[in-house]
């Protein structure tokens, strides 16, 4: 069983392909909160993993709202581990991870990170990689996600191949508390009336259905659902949805398929 969470599709990316390694049930976290209960019984020999991107060095508020809101009833031969994407390196986020696993009685027993394309585009120093720098990360992401398959596959346990960066408590303790206390607001989106051409892929793509459409124009809902994973943003065609003014003259990047 590994549940999942992606915006622009590098963890989608991971998930499928682990999925397809081991033979897992693949949920998409945003679907399972829709459900009355989120209860899950894990069968003999079934793992349990968790996937999704690192957003501010932190996990998404999403993932920590699905993990306090379930129920995993594990066997005691349940191997458990968890995978995340991120555009450079993820802090303590698989420590922050682990906590509110322990709340569950649960353990990622090994932790696994994948450097992929950055997606990220709010903040003054960060911009979308050049297309080369794009396919180098896929690359090396490909080979190190065929590693990491093996392991899990093998259960192995203790493994640890993470990039934590040089100051990970200060990233996600620090700077992290701030992004995800401060920064996940859908209330700077705005579109160019005059871009958009009414394709309504932005609502398609949003991941939480915090997107409508009144008049062919996409309307945020502002009533805290959206995640700031930048899924709209990116899937625009014609770069009409923008946040503030600061992503005007950044570039777009999804993974893979559209939705």
């Amino acid at each position: 069983m590994i549940f999942y969470f992606s915006g622009t599709g590098n963890t989608r990316w991971a998930a499928e392909t682990l999925a397809q390694e081991t033979g897992e049930r693949l949920l998409f976290i945003p679907d399972e909160l829709k459900k009355d209960a989120c209860d899950y019984q894990l069968e003999e020999g079934e793992r349990l993993g968790f996937c999704f991107p690192v957003h501010g060095w932190q996990p998404p508020r999403i993932v920590r709202r699905f993990i306090r809101q379930s129920t995993f009833r594990l066997l005691p031969s349940t191997y458990v581990y968890a995978l995340v994407t991120c555009g450079d390196s993820i802090g303590r986020t698989m420590e922050m991870l682990n906590k509110e696993l322990a709340a569950k009685g649960l353990r990622a027993e090994s932790v696994f990170s994948l450097t992929m394309p950055e997606s990220y585009v709010c903040l003054p120093f960060m911009y979308t990689d050049k297309p080369e720098r794009e396919k180098e990360k896929i690359t090396k992401a490909t080979a190190d996600l065929a590693r990491y398959a093996k392991i899990i596959m093998e259960r192995q346990k203790g493994e640890v191949h993470t990039v934590r960066g040089v100051t990970p408590w200060t990233f996600s303790h620090v700077i992290g508390a701030y992004f995800n206390g401060h920064m996940i607001s859908d209330h700077k989106f705005t579109v160019d009336a005059d871009l958009c051409i009414h394709c309504g892929r932005c609502r398609k793509i949003c991941p939480t259905g915090d997107v409508t459409l009144v008049d062919g124009l996409p309307k945020w809902a502002h009533d805290g659902s959206c995640t700031n994973c930048l899924a709209c943003y990116h899937h625009c065609p014609k770069h009409a949805i923008n946040y503030g003014n600061i992503t005007r003259k950044r570039g777009q990047y999804y993974f893979g398929h559209d939705e």
